[in-house]
């Protein structure tokens, strides 16, 4: 965990430092986006390879985050029960509702305008965050106190196998390295920032606050989870039931995290929704479906600007996200696909060969072999993670 936060703060400094060039500080060109930064470092080639990773790690997070919000709202669901009809009752549920409400509250949400609208929402997000973290916190020592003593081992989790153990492990590799997406918004984050001082300045200041606000949480909500149920440990533990009471907070909780993917799932898609709408701008100039622009008024809501475009693109991009989530229902394992997938080409190769051009780093020089030698390294650790992740969501799909 302490490796891959590590890796995602050095992947951030290059990044804000690629959002003005050739000067990082007052360069006149800004990359507005990490699709431009590539292209103006690296070229059209790598910018159309980099693309596919760009667009489906983004489309695959907005996949996790309704499966996410659905197994939330059937947690509540399956809380209340528990508390009515105790532990043991049999409190099943499924996910498929909540998933098609989750997709209906995003198509009407995904309408606002541009990532620079939504900072109420963002801060919203951020403080359910914060809330359900403390609160899953909290609960985790409040249970290793009531054990009174520490569960688990060094060793983990049992297996059946060793090759099992091994799968388990790779997959949690890729859990980890999809808890570190950061890198891929950065730039259009930076690009909402005032100077000065320098938005580089500012941004690397942010990242580091985050990422290692993040990493706490990560870790003590882990540590605390295994030590209160050792072997038993749920993958989630507001969702997996490892706590029962207080019914009330758990609810609280879970609808705290609900609150949060609806924001999260828009500062993710934003990105690509932009892209997009640039493609369609530049392919049809002279279309009015894409580029004519309507009054629309709501009762007691400002007027606002709809384009037919954006309308059908977004709604069907939260559609298609909503069905495939419907088919691929498994927390841990898509996250652990996700991350994998795209932790190495997006977080480690593209932004090191930027970083490459920009300080002028020549090949075979001491400074490139370290860094292609870490390079490699982090390649093979997201292979290993792939495999493990794509076996283990194999198995829950058709085992």
């Amino acid at each position: 965990m302490v490796i891959f936060a590590a890796t995602t703060i050095l992947s951030a400094n290059i990044l804000c430092d690629c959002y003005r060039s050739p000067d990082p500080e007052f360069g006149p060109t800004r990359n507005r986006s990490y699709m431009e930064a590539v292209k103006l470092y690296l070229g059209e080639k790598s910018r159309q390879v980099c693309v596919l990773f760009y667009q489906e790690s983004l489309y695959g997070g907005g996949i996790a985050y309704t499966i996410t919000s659905a197994i939330s709202a059937r947690a509540i669901q399956k809380s209340n029960c528990y508390h009515k009809e105790g532990h043991e009752a049999s409190c099943h549920y499924g996910d498929t509702i909540y998933m098609l409400l989750f997709g209906a509250v995003q198509i009407v949400v995904s309408q606002i305008p541009d990532i620079a609208n939504m900072v109420w929402l963002s801060v919203v997000a951020t403080i359910m965050s914060f809330s359900y973290s403390f609160i899953g916190l909290g609960l985790g020592i409040a249970k290793v106190i009531e054990n009174g003593k520490i569960k688990g081992s060094i060793e983990g989790l049992p297996a059946d196998s060793m090759a099992k153990k091994v799968w388990l492990v790779f997959q949690a590799l890729g859990d980890i390295a999809f808890a570190y997406p950061f890198p891929l918004i950065l730039l259009d984050i930076q690009d909402t920032l005032k100077s000065p001082p320098p938005e580089n300045q500012n941004m690397k200041k942010a990242s580091m606050a985050a990422v290692s606000t993040a990493t706490f949480f990560y870790l003590c909500c882990g540590f605390f989870g295994y030590a209160a149920f050792g072997s038993d440990t749920p993958g989630n533990l507001l969702t997996g039931f490892g706590f029962y009471e207080p019914y009330w907070l758990i609810d609280f909780a879970n609808a705290c995290i609900m609150v949060h993917l609806i924001g999260g799932y828009q500062i993710y898609s934003q990105p690509l929704f932009a892209f997009m709408e640039r493609w369609f701008g530049v392919k049809f100039p002279n279309s009015g479906f894409v580029n004519g622009f309507y009054s629309f008024k709501l009762p007691l809501l400002p007027t606002f600007q709809l384009n037919l475009c954006r309308l059908c693109f977004r709604t069907s991009y939260v559609i298609s996200t909503t069905i495939i989530a419907m088919i691929f229902p498994y927390f841990n394992q898509v996250l652990g696909v996700l991350g994998a997938l795209n932790y190495w080409p997006l977080a480690i190769y593209f932004p090191m060969e930027m970083y490459f051009v920009q300080r002028k780093i020549g090949a075979w020089t001491r400074n490139w072999i370290v860094l292609q030698t870490f390079s490699i390294v982090c390649l093979l650790v997201s292979i290993l993670a792939l495999i493990g992740s794509v076996e283990e969501l194999i198995i829950a799909r058709f085992g």
